[in-house]
């Protein structure tokens, strides 16, 4: 889908990012490991990556959804991911509140900054009469193929738990050619291979 802002020139638009189709590469700016750095999407190259889009630092839920993402993240990395926080706030406002909030000084994964909304833009999740993100969860496979996307009101808090769940599931049907997994697989369960046998037999 075409991004519908008034100036591409200005905003360097992308168009929407769809499931299936690889992602828009972009470079921004990110707070990790107190240093600023720069991270580009397609470093990610070659490993599973998750996008955690939320509205603001220094908010109600964002610290809640982000805390629980930092106590999984080994989880995360064990199956090969790289989790990386997006926000329009600057890599500054993400230090200040990474030195200030005891739930926050946990995250070791980078914190993006996206003051222009260029990433939110190309992901559809910015919401232009705030400046704001939506909570927008991506996982995107080792190919830069977006393979999940999960975007919704900013009332409602995210489940690191349900996210590393569908990387898991992602991951698995990447690794086993022609298996599905069915509602709330969990690694160990039991898959589908579809085919005529099985209709109407589920």
């Amino acid at each position: 889908m075409t991004c519908d802002c008034e100036d591409h020139q200005m905003y360097g638009c992308y168009e929407v990012a769809t499931v299936g189709e690889a992602i828009p590469d972009m470079e921004l700016e990110a707070y990790h490991k107190d240093k600023i750095t720069k991270v580009k999407l397609s470093d990610y190259k070659g490993k599973w990556l998750v996008l955690a889009f939320y509205p603001a630092d220094f908010t109600f839920v964002c610290p809640t959804e982000l805390g629980q993402l930092a106590d999984h993240y080994d989880q995360f990395k064990k199956e090969g991911a790289e989790i990386l926080s997006v926000s329009t706030d600057t890599v500054f406002c993400h230090k200040a509140w990474h030195d200030t909030s005891k739930i926050i000084g946990k995250i070791k994964f980078p914190m993006l900054a996206d003051p222009t909304g260029g990433l939110c833009r190309a992901f559809g999740t910015y919401i232009d009469q705030e400046g704001l993100s939506l909570r927008g969860t991506f996982i995107i496979d080792p190919d830069g193929v977006l393979k999940v996307m999960d975007v919704h009101d900013n009332s409602v808090g995210r489940n690191a738990e349900e996210i590393l769940r569908k990387l898991q599931a992602a991951k698995f049907v990447r690794e086993h050619k022609g298996e599905v997994c069915p509602a709330s697989w969990k690694p160990g369960g039991k898959t589908l291979k579809p085919g005529l046998d099985l209709v109407g037999k589920i």
